[in-house]
């Protein structure tokens, strides 16, 4: 459908369109429209051309890649993310698919549009690269987390990255299904199912989607967080970004120094 005033504010004053004076803004929204999918829609496959920048308002999206018979999860993103933002400057195939793991709403905004206002705007072309540069940074974080660290090690950090973003309560809700949550760790269900058997004595208790914290400081010791893997600042809702995040994390780093 159409996208409407109301629904192109929603994405007005986040993440690099801040930066967007509204003659840039009106020329990205050019030809832009609102979807909803339900869940466990394809929304790309790996290897397609990307014609469109997806902005995520509601609901969750997996991407994931695949290799002969093996598929993985590369990150699941909540409200307000946007997604294949390389593909799209550089006006290349994805390198990952899309699946909605519920009913989503996306924005869709046509890449020449947005590249076309990048062009229009040096101010705004900057801002969107430093968005690259966040998410550039985030893999980095994913690489380290997964080539660094065991899989038991991979787990703790991750409840405590939850445990942050959640009000640094003693019990907490995954996000995830355990399925996609293995696959995000680089796990097979049987693994992640071990790795929480190791953790129960380090306080760790599991009933369903939720998990209880006896011992916070002996799962700390175990998982030995670093703020040059992990990033626990949790990201509002309404200043989407990849580069806002890494900026919070580095003023969280500077205040705990």
């Amino acid at each position: 459908m159409p996208i409407r005033n109301a629904d192109a504010e929603r994405v007005r004053h986040t993440s690099f369109f801040r930066s967007a004076d509204d003659a840039t803004f009106n020329t990205a929204m050019n030809g832009a429209f609102l979807q909803r999918f339900p869940a466990n829609t394809t929304l790309l496959m790996e290897g397609d051309p990307v014609g469109f920048l997806y902005i995520l308002l509601e609901g969750a999206v997996e991407l994931g890649a695949g290799w002969k018979s093996k598929d993985t999860t590369l990150a699941i993103l909540r409200p307000i993310s946007t997604f294949i933002l390389a593909a799209v400057v550089l006006e290349s195939d994805a390198l990952m698919s899309a699946v909605t793991l519920e009913r989503s709403e996306i924005l869709m905004i046509p890449g020449e549009s947005l590249r076309s206002s990048m062009k229009q705007n040096p101010v705004f072309g900057f801002a969107v690269s430093e968005e690259q540069a966040g998410c550039y940074r985030g893999l980095v974080r994913s690489i380290k987390n997964h080539k660094l660290r065991d899989s038991t090690e991979r787990l703790a950090n991750y409840l405590l990255t939850q445990r942050a973003r959640q009000g640094d309560r003693d019990e907490i809700t995954l996000p995830h299904e355990k399925r996609v949550l293995a696959a995000l760790l680089g796990m097979t269900p049987e693994n992640l199912s071990r790795a929480f058997s190791k953790l129960s004595d380090k306080g760790v208790s599991v009933d369903g989607a939720h998990v209880g914290f006896s011992n916070v400081a002996a799962l700390e010791r175990l998982a030995r967080p670093s703020p040059l893997i992990d990033n626990h600042y949790s990201q509002d809702r309404n200043t989407l970004g990849k580069a806002y995040t890494e900026r919070q994390q580095g003023l969280l780093d500077q205040k705990k120094a």
